[in-house]
């Protein structure tokens, strides 16, 4: 029987114990001393949020396929644990064995968003791990870093001895069986083994690439020490994602988490080609998943978990060819079950309203539209996809359907952006509650609620728009303002309700998204300070933040209010994902004028993606 690492008295104290003691149904159980590699798979965020990453359940089921290796878990501990293993000093714990974490192989983070950078240093403080690379000895865990994140790894390059970059599915047995082979004929050292790991595809070892600077702080050379590791990093990517391992037997949590639901991914990438989103350049090409292996995944998956709803997860659900096919399955057969079918990332047209009238009770769901601008013109500038005519025939036909909620997103503080474009995110709110009170009175359901929440746009490595010029805090504010005046100011406001994002999360977001090796030790200086979580408003402290920028003599406004050529390079340069620079050059040019680029599927772009050999690229062709 397993001893637990928190005592009964400690358990007893904290908020949701559960988060700690593992045993969740379908864990896998193995004898560490029977295996080879001991690895902890980490998601610096609390439980709740870790339990419901589909990524982490994908590499969780693969790695525990091996016999010789042992895939644990470990997550960041909510503020009243932190407290107690600070002032107990109890090391941090995987949740199967129990075991601490600093007796594993290797270590791996999985980084999905900025404002959990700090979370990483709690991670390895309460683990008792160094927090740089550099101070790290042979004994001691191999400290990896996957996620999107990883697509500029730069701002936390000193805390890791090695990224993934990529889709994880790939080469991390390369990595397993490297380690096995110098453990066995005694050649491992720490050194020696990252070197070696570094020849391997897709991986980045930071410690063996040094980056020198210009006078006024941009990048003026990055390259390896050695010449038998690689100049340029390539972004793996799973080719055939029907092959591909995925989990039957996904675990279930004890207590209710941000998803509790089996969640089914029914392809990987996105046609549509958004300017603004990272992931949809840094997934092509849009690999489906054969419906035949959906369906027999979605069998094994509700049988083994007992979940009662299937989220079909995709950037674009719309745009998977056997959409209809794999929902009028679902529905067949497990809809008379009381089995829900969830699915997100749908675009608002015919089928899919008529899809969602019959897996969802229309009397207390909403929908969700994403317009992402106000105007035509800014739509078109990020390369939306979306006529005003898309988005009231949709919330027309949602109304007549029975839908009477109606969820809008937008963002504020993209390129060229003006009053009137700002403006014009209350204008298209009121019209589409206007197209609501066009329906007869007799034939509504009471008032329709119109609800937009606007973010401020960020830029990300590797989009279009990785060139953009952001704004000072105040000016976040101040554009709020006049979306907030100008709901106001609309013929049907008591049907509207606006809210927006927290500026300082943004300007701080955008910092970490686009900077470089030297804002490392802001970061490093913020959790010294206390920033735990930053990622939750309730412990989010701008204040902190600012005085570790001050104390390290960092600048923020050198990363977000400076003007960038395209002749600039950037921190992430070092990083091929398969879409070219050229080609992101030239769509920062057609935003810049507006103009429209059409979808994969509707013609190749070149964006370089087709190197890949595989995916949307290909269809129709021998």
């Amino acid at each position: 029987m397993r001893k637990l690492a928190l005592s009964d008295e400690i358990l007893l104290k904290i908020s949701q114990p559960a988060r700690y003691i593992g045993g969740e149904v379908n864990m896998v159980k193995k004898d560490p001393s029977k295996v080879a590699v001991r690895f902890a798979m980490c998601f610096p965020d609390v439980y709740e949020i870790g339990m419901s990453h589909l990524g982490i359940q994908i590499l969780y089921h693969q790695f525990n396929l091996r016999d010789d290796v042992y895939c644990e878990r470990v997550y960041s501990p909510w503020p009243d644990l932190h407290k107690i293993m600070k002032e107990q000093d109890i090391p941090l714990f995987a949740l199967e064995t129990q075991d601490p974490i600093k007796d594993f192989d290797f270590l791996c983070m999985t980084l999905q968003y900025e404002l959990c950078y700090p979370n990483i240093l709690q991670i390895l403080d309460l683990g008792k791990i160094p927090l740089k690379a550099c101070q790290r000895t042979d004994d001691m865990p191999i400290v990896v870093g996957g996620g999107p994140c990883t697509y500029n790894p730069e701002p936390i390059a000193d805390f890791f001895d090695i990224f993934y970059i990529g889709e994880g599915e790939t080469v991390y047995d390369d990595l397993f069986d490297l380690y096995e082979r110098m453990k066995e004929d005694g050649s491992y050292n720490r050194h020696d083994f990252l070197h070696e790991a570094a020849k391997i595809p897709g991986l980045y070892v930071p410690a063996f690439y040094e980056v020198s600077y210009h006078e006024d702080g941009t990048i003026a050379d990055f390259h390896p020490i050695y010449d038998d590791i690689p100049t340029t990093i390539h972004r793996q990517v799973v080719e055939n994602m029907s092959e591909s391992v995925y989990p039957d037997k996904p675990l279930v949590p004890f207590i209710k988490v941000t998803q509790d639901r089996v969640v089914l991914e029914i392809q990987r990438g996105c046609i549509r080609g958004c300017r603004f989103c990272q992931a949809g350049m840094v997934y092509r090409p849009t690999r489906p998943r054969d419906i035949n292996m959906l369906k027999e995944t979605a069998r094994a998956m509700l049988k083994n978990t007992g979940h009662e709803e299937i989220t079909l997860s995709s950037l674009s659900s719309s745009d998977y060819n056997e959409l209809e096919e794999i929902v009028t399955f679902l529905i067949d057969e497990f809809h008379t079950q009381g089995v829900n079918i969830s699915l997100p990332s749908l675009r608002i047209d015919a089928f899919s309203l008529d899809v969602m009238s019959k897996v969802q009770d229309v009397r207390k769901s909403s929908l969700t539209f994403a317009p992402e601008a106000g105007t035509q013109r800014m739509r078109n500038v990020i390369n939306k996809g979306l006529t005003e005519d898309d988005i009231l025939n949709g919330a027309g036909q949602a109304f007549e359907g029975g839908w009477t909620k109606v969820k809008l997103y937008f963002m504020l503080g993209l390129p060229t952006e003006t009053q009137e474009d700002m403006e014009g995110i209350a204008v298209l709110a009121d019209k589409v509650a206007r197209r609501y009170y066009e329906i007869p009175k007799d034939q509504r359901n009471g008032k329709c609620q119109i609800t937009a929440s606007s973010s401020f746009f960020v830029p990300k490595p590797f989009s279009p728009l990785q060139w953009a010029t952001m704004q000072p805090m105040e000016e976040y504010i101040r554009r709020a303002g006049i979306v907030q005046e100008a709901f106001r100011n609309q013929l049907n406001r008591k049907s509207l309700r606006y809210n927006w994002h927290t500026a300082e999360v943004t300007v701080l977001e955008g910092v970490f998204a686009r900077g470089d090796r030297k804002v490392g030790k802001v970061l490093e200086e913020a959790y010294r300070l206390g920033c735990i979580y930053d990622a939750w408003d309730e412990y989010f402290d701008y204040d902190k933040w600012l005085q570790a920028f001050e104390n390290t003599g960092v600048d923020m406004d050198f990363y977000n209010l400076r003007k960038r050529e395209l002749d600039e390079i950037f921190p992430w340069d070092f990083i091929n994902c398969g879409v070219t620079k050229s080609f992101l050059i030239r769509e920062w040019k057609n935003a810049m004028e507006g103009n429209v680029t059409p979808n994969c599927r509707a013609k190749c772009s070149g964006c370089g993606a087709a190197s890949y050999g595989g995916g949307v690229c290909f269809e129709g062709k021998n």
